[in-house]
């Protein structure tokens, strides 16, 4: 009988979730003939979604981040580059591998479609109470966390320490690399990170300041954050960074969740960042944890036109 019953429970479960999604792909319009009237499939609308994101990008690494199948994605890659949306480049490492790239074209094919999705969101929250809106997004981030929970076996262990000799080297390493790779930074980035590890180090309070260092069982490093003062009151969140094949653990999480808990402890009243608009993940963890973003600025810097963000948290 209570076999019985479980199958019964599951069954229903099942059907709710079926139900939602019906209701969903509905509600947004996922079922017209181009997403958003527009010309492109819903599948290639997010494949033009994480090429915009990124400078550029392999498409290995693009369908990674999707979990696409390879064949389909190539079929996309090939018909965005017919139509002119698509660079694709030898890389100066592995004469094998192609970067991909938008080209001008590509960027504003996108641009519109980003506008009137957040334009549609805008809408559906619009309708709502301001309390309903905040249930709707602690409700979404809920199924977000669930389903992207990964079984027990299939974690990677990893805990979080503080610095140690060696450390700094590979944070500036760490971060002029990936920056390079991921947003088409220049050596003036790893600077200018070489220049405020140079300045903790020197003047480290460690009553007020910290860096932490998450690693992965075997002692390989896959993220860092720190913690430097800027007045009796203020503290500044710095050099924030989890590589990709760690992404999706929870360690960023970590990380600057130990980085408040630290700043409480220490009497700061207020935790503020500068981060770029660009930095999707990084600007992922930073909302989650509380912090607002109350400033912008336009410039160019590290071979980039960035637009410049200050972020603040009052604890």
């Amino acid at each position: 009988m209570a076999i019985v019953v479980e199958h019964q429970a599951i069954e229903q479960r099942i059907d709710a979730v079926r139900r939602f999604n019906r209701f969903y792909t509905r509600r947004i319009g996922v079922l017209q003939d181009g997403y958003l009237h527009s010309e492109f499939s819903l599948a290639e609308v997010r494949v033009l979604y994480e090429l915009a994101q990124r400078e550029r990008c392999t498409a290995r690494e693009l369908g990674h981040a999707l979990d696409i199948d390879a064949g389909y994605l190539s079929r996309i890659v090939h018909g965005f580059v017919r139509r002119g949306l698509l660079d694709r480049t030898a890389s100066d490492h592995d004469g094998r591998a192609r970067w991909l790239c938008l080209t001008p074209a590509g960027r504003a094919a996108f641009e519109p479609l980003q506008d009137s999705a957040r334009a549609q969101v805008g809408a559906l929250l619009a309708a709502l109470p301001e309390t309903a809106q905040a249930q709707l997004v602690a409700a979404l981030d809920q199924i977000e966390r669930l389903l992207s929970e990964r079984p027990r076996d299939e974690v990677t262990p990893f805990n979080v320490r503080t610095h140690r000799s060696g450390d700094m080297g590979w944070v500036v390493q760490r971060h002029g690399v990936l920056y390079a790779q991921e947003y088409g930074f220049d050596e003036t980035f790893e600077a200018l990170v070489a220049s405020i590890v140079a300045k903790f180090i020197e003047h480290e309070d460690p009553s007020r300041e910290h860096c932490w260092i998450a690693e992965r069982s075997d002692g390989v490093p896959v993220g860092c954050v720190f913690l430097v003062r800027a007045s009796k009151k203020v503290g500044k969140l710095r050099l924030f960074l989890v590589e990709p094949e760690a992404r999706g653990l929870g360690i960023g999480t970590r990380l600057v969740d130990d980085l408040l808990a630290f700043a409480r402890s220490a009497g700061y009243r207020k935790i503020r960042l500068w981060t770029q608009s660009n930095l999707l993940a990084a600007r992922h963890v930073y909302a989650r944890a509380g912090f607002e973003k109350i400033d912008e600025e336009p410039h160019h810097s590290f071979a980039q036109d960035l637009v410049a963000e200050t972020w603040e948290l009052r604890l």
